[in-house]
């Protein structure tokens, strides 16, 4: 086992060390199982680094999507009425 030595400010060590007790484990626990889900979830994703790649990835989210994409016109029809929506007039 090593130790590493983490400098945290003064109220950022209290935050985490508070979520730890809520939790019932210690603040090393706390960090260990943080850094362990963030590594985990980095792991997990998929990195595409080629045109076939990013052809695979959009293959399978057309296989899994259903419905039909709306068109260029409906999508700026909506960001035009939530433009206007947040006009003031001045």
């Amino acid at each position: 086992m090593t130790r590493v030595q983490v400098i945290l400010e003064e109220e950022e060590r209290e935050r985490l060390r508070r979520q730890a007790e809520r939790e019932g484990i210690s603040l090393s626990a706390w960090m260990r199982r943080a850094a362990t889900e963030k590594l985990t979830a980095l792991e997990g994703r998929v990195r595409i680094q080629t045109e076939a790649e990013l052809r695979v990835f959009f293959a399978a989210c057309d296989s899994r999507e259903t419905g039909v994409e709306p068109s260029w016109e409906e999508h700026r029809g909506v960001i035009e009425r939530s433009l206007r929506a947040g006009e003031t007039g001045t």
